[in-house]
């Protein structure tokens, strides 16, 4: 990562993962709140004097201030009404600085391969059936076999994707995902220990970077394209139909649980969406199942999440401490704790 500049966006990165306001952050400096506006606006250059404050006071190195800076939307973030605003900020400013990470491999012996992950947009109205056609697309532009996938995680950066993890439950999110087109990234919730459900969350976020973009995000229709995309990416409807059952089969359903790695109630949605088991099925089912428990845990646990390696190895070479010259120490300890 070259150095420039000044870059006023990278102050409002470290206010954000340090979870303060511009006007807590201008009694920690001694600075007026709208002085730390015109900062952050890139409208004014600090003095020498107030870059070495800002960078005591929201525990940075000063150098992290000149870094150059890459911006996308908001992200692609869950239950947004019940997520609150410094949360969601916080760990969307821990995706930059992973962001950050991917671009620090450049010119090395082990830079980050670039995103080769397909944009192919799609409007809120389509069908399911597009969405299904979208997943099957991606499948065969990647070259991928037929069956359940072995590593979701590990194929999200095979293809240049960053992927990490979090605690997101303060965030009242299950995982989340930015845009970027060298090297998008995805979060998962490393405080969610459950196999199928993080595969899933990963697969939901790949549809997003595929369907969505920089184009739409934030509303509701998003995310139901996102998770259908899912189920079909991780379930393929052609391979997967004549496997399910009508009815509660639980014998069957959880023998098709370890095969696929997904939930249980994923696949009970599955076999709903594809019309092998009637709504009036599906229903009895499910409510056997929260009776049971299964909807908060469920039997046949498949295993710890999968884990991401690409970050833990870049953050791993022998140069991997020049970064902590450029990147805040903090969170670099908090991708690795939560990774590991």
């Amino acid at each position: 990562m070259d150095e420039q500049g000044f870059v006023g966006e990278r102050v409002r990165i470290a206010r954000e993962l340090a979870k303060l306001s511009q006007t807590a952050l201008s009694r920690k400096v001694g600075i007026s709140g709208p002085a730390i506006s015109q900062i952050e606006a890139d409208a004014v250059r600090p003095r020498r004097e107030t870059v070495r404050a800002l960078g005591t006071a929201l525990e940075v190195p000063e150098r992290f201030f000149t870094l150059p800076f890459v911006d996308t939307h908001d992200g692609f973030f869950r239950s947004l009404r019940k997520t609150a605003v410094a949360a969601r900020r916080h760990a969307r400013a821990v995706a930059h600085i992973a962001h950050d990470i991917a671009l620090s491999t450049a010119g090395t012996d082990y830079e980050m391969a670039p995103s080769s992950v397909p944009f192919h947009s799609l409007s809120l109205e389509v069908s399911r059936a597009d969405v299904e056609m979208t997943a099957a697309r991606v499948r065969a532009e990647w070259g991928m076999p037929p069956g359940p996938i072995a590593d979701v995680v590990g194929l999200l950066e095979h293809h240049g994707v960053v992927v990490i993890r979090l605690p997101l439950s303060a965030a009242a999110v299950d995982a989340f995902s930015l845009p970027f087109s060298d090297h998008p990234v995805v979060v998962l919730g490393a405080d969610k220990n459950d196999r199928g459900r993080s595969r899933f969350d990963a697969a939901h976020e790949l549809g997003h970077l595929v369907m969505h973009g920089e184009q739409v995000w934030g509303i509701k229709e998003v995310e139901v394209q996102a998770h259908a995309f899912a189920a079909a990416f991780l379930m393929p409807a052609e391979e997967i139909r004549g496997e399910l059952p009508s009815y509660a089969d639980w014998a069957l359903l959880f023998a098709l649980k370890e095969r696929w790695q997904v939930s249980l109630a994923a696949l009970l949605r599955r076999s709903r969406d594809l019309g092998v088991m009637s709504p009036q099925a599906y229903l009895s089912a499910v409510k056997t199942a929260s009776a049971r428990g299964w909807r908060r845990t469920e039997p046949v646990p498949l295993g710890a999440p999968e884990r991401p390696r690409v970050v833990p190895r870049i953050l791993a070479q022998p140069d991997g401490n020049r970064l902590r010259e450029l990147l805040p120490g903090s969170v670099l300890d908090e991708i690795l704790e939560s990774i590991d």
